[in-house]
């Protein structure tokens, strides 16, 4: 996991000396050069007096130079890496300049402060970036070790990636599941908290999918392995938390930026504070205007302000990912903060998509028992969430019936032989298509037309329940001040206005293709202007190609879709539209963050900046004004995390 602040992020700042981020953090290690040049930094400053009185103050270098290379070599020694690979405007350079030009004009004690008070800093600054890694990192303790393999009676213990797909595992109570699959025997609550950050654990028995990364709470459960250990679901979002950091902020970019230009422009400024004074203000000295120039440098170190911005959304990403919020980068932290108009599909994202038959009505002299049977019989090989309600609400056995010609109309419906009839199994566009005439139709939810040898036989019509926080989940994004909400369905029109009206949403398009809402997006985007954002939330299985199309597409409950986790730019772990709001918050948060810090620490260092040039702060003050600055933003940027 090197996924912290690299050199890339920002050349003014190469934190790859002393204690590679690459690695975690070790305290104790980074520690020792720092007490060890404490203790004669603070000796010599308690009898400096002594010290400085001895012949050509060699009782000053003895003491002070052993503490500034203890204290400075990493420094020194990165500096002198950087400017032979070409890169030489750094921190590093900035301090190393700092303090042998200290040195040169005889403040050694200053020079050792400079050191040991920029790398208590970086201590900081490194500790913190390590905490934010760990919270992210306890996300990704939900990786499994092992996974106990069936192999004829014994039970082998293998890797999860050496599982095959039709593998069957055995999962004890209180073990991780290691691969997504299905389970054939027994049964268990599982807690998939790791994963959705809900507390409840869920029962699931023979015939459930249970997915990597979870964990078997009570029963010894037999699964068959549906997908490799890198296609399951705990392996995408490792991955997606991992490639995160690469996706840089706005703000992230300005900085990066902004320290190319001004470490070299701080380091002229103080050349000329140098040069010019003494050349031009009569009785000045050459040796106090060197000492101004090096307080500039000091204080312009623009390490505290490099460090805490990636700092601040490293936390955002982290906090967000412990409530069940994956973010893929810190952009979209950025542009979900300016969002304007939230869309979302409704099946699946608004109601539960767990649909029941609720009524059918016969035409035609067939019985009820009959139209159930034969729509049953054309929908058996359908994937359709509302095919599937239908075979569920038939209660005769379909295995003996013979199927043929089985055909699937994208959007319309199922025609099919069952046994020597024809039937037509769809809406009012595959009648339409067909040209069989049906009866005006009551409005109990969506209604599914039978036609049997071309004739019109009856309906069935099935209804989707809310899901429990749907209203929540508006009301609360209202609260944030979202200026618009609006729905997009493939359901019928009185369905939708049934649930926009109940939802209090300000528009809905209904009937649409797949296809459709694409377009349908691309209008809204159209008409929200370019400062104004768009966010999408759909459960992803139809939804790829609108979610890859917003400005920020949130894939919901997406544990299930690999389409919706490859296309999204947000992947909620649970099915609570409630967390589109949360993930709002937790950006404008974040965002705050940041630019506090950017506002505090620039105008920190400009005042301090100004009192050295006049000579009113000296080195100390510059070394405590940088070290201070890049401790209060890093305080701040840690804030973004809970």
């Amino acid at each position: 996991m090197s996924h912290a602040h690299s050199n890339s992020s920002c050349p003014s700042c190469s934190h790859d000396h002393h204690h590679g981020h690459g690695k975690d953090f070790n305290l104790k290690r980074s520690l020792i050069p720092t007490v060890l040049a404490s203790i004669p930094f603070v000796f010599g400053l308690i009898f400096y007096k002594f010290l400085h009185d001895t012949p050509y103050h060699i009782g000053e270098y003895l003491v002070f130079i052993p503490a500034y290379l203890i204290s400075g070599w990493s420094i020194l020694t990165q500096a002198g890496r950087n400017i032979l690979r070409g890169r030489i405007f750094d921190e590093n350079f900035l301090m190393t300049v700092t303090s042998i030009g200290a040195i040169a004009i005889h403040k050694l004690p200053e020079a050792v402060a400079v050191m040991v008070f920029f790398q208590v800093g970086e201590l900081f600054q490194d500790y913190s970036v390590g905490r934010s890694r760990a919270s992210i990192k306890t996300l990704l303790e939900i990786r499994p070790d092992v996974a106990n393999l069936k192999v004829g009676n014994s039970i082998k213990t293998v890797s999860p990636e050496a599982v095959k797909i039709g593998d069957i595992i055995l999962v004890k109570p209180g073990e991780k599941i290691p691969l997504d699959g299905e389970i054939i025997r027994g049964s268990a609550q599982i807690d998939t908290s790791p994963l959705t950050g809900e507390s409840i654990p869920r029962l699931s028995e023979k015939g459930d999918t249970v997915l990597a990364g979870t964990i078997d709470k009570t029963g010894v459960l037999e699964i068959r392995v549906t997908k490799l250990f890198n296609d399951s679901s705990i392996a995408r979002i490792l991955e997606l938390v991992e490639t995160a950091q690469s996706k840089k902020a706005k703000a992230e970019k300005f900085i990066t930026r902004f320290a190319k230009y001004y470490t070299p422009g701080v380091f002229l400024i103080s050349l000329l504070v140098a040069l010019i004074p003494p050349l031009i203000i009569p009785a000045a000295t050459s040796t106090e205007w060197a000492y101004r120039a090096l307080v500039l440098l000091a204080i312009s170190c623009p390490c505290g302000l490099v460090i805490s911005i990636p700092l601040g959304y490293f936390g955002g990403v982290g906090g967000a990912a412990k409530r069940g919020i994956l973010v893929k980068g810190a952009t979209f932290l950025d542009v979900l903060q300016k969002i304007d108009t939230v869309v979302f599909d409704k099946t699946g994202t608004l109601t539960e998509g767990k649909f029941k038959v609720t009524d059918v009505s016969p035409y035609n002299g067939f019985a009820s028992s009959e139209i159930l049977r034969l729509a049953a019989a054309g929908e058996s090989y359908s994937n359709h969430p509302l095919a599937q309600a239908i075979r569920d609400a038939c209660d005769e056995p379909l295995a003996e019936i013979e199927i043929g010609d089985y055909q699937e109309i994208a959007g319309q419906g199922i025609r099919a032989r069952v046994g020597d009839r024809l039937v037509l199994v769809g809406n009012d566009r595959l009648l339409a298509r067909e040209k069989i005439s049906h009866p005006p139709l009551s409005n109990k939810g969506t209604q599914v037309h039978l036609a049997v040898d071309n004739a019109y036989v009856g309906s069935i019509a099935i209804a989707d329940r809310l899901k429990p926080d749907a209203k929540a989940a508006i009301a609360n994004l209202k609260a944030l001040g979202v200026q618009k909400i609006a729905m997009l369905t493939g359901d019928r029109q009185p369905v939708a206005a049934r649930v926009a009206e109940e939802l209090g949403l300000n528009g809905y398009r209904a009937e649409l293709l797949p296809e459709d809402k694409v377009g349908a997006i691309e209008t809204i985007i159209y008409h929200a202007g370019e400062r104004k954002k768009v966010v999408f939330v759909g459960d992803g299985i139809n939804d790829a190609p609108v979610l890859a199309r917003a400005d920020v597409g949130i894939a919901m409950g997406a544990l299930g879709s690999d389409a919706a986790i490859e296309s999204a730019d947000i992947v909620l772990m649970s099915d609570a539209p409630s967390k589109v709001a949360q993930a709002i918050q937790i950006a404008r948060k974040t965002n705050r963050i940041v630019w506090q810090n950017i506002a505090l620490a620039l105008s920190i260092k400009g005042f301090f900046m100004l009192l050295g040039i006049w000579g009113l702060a000296t080195l100390w003050e510059a070394v405590f004004a940088d070290v201070g600055v890049a401790l209060l933003a890093i305080l701040n940027a840690t804030r973004a995390r809970n």
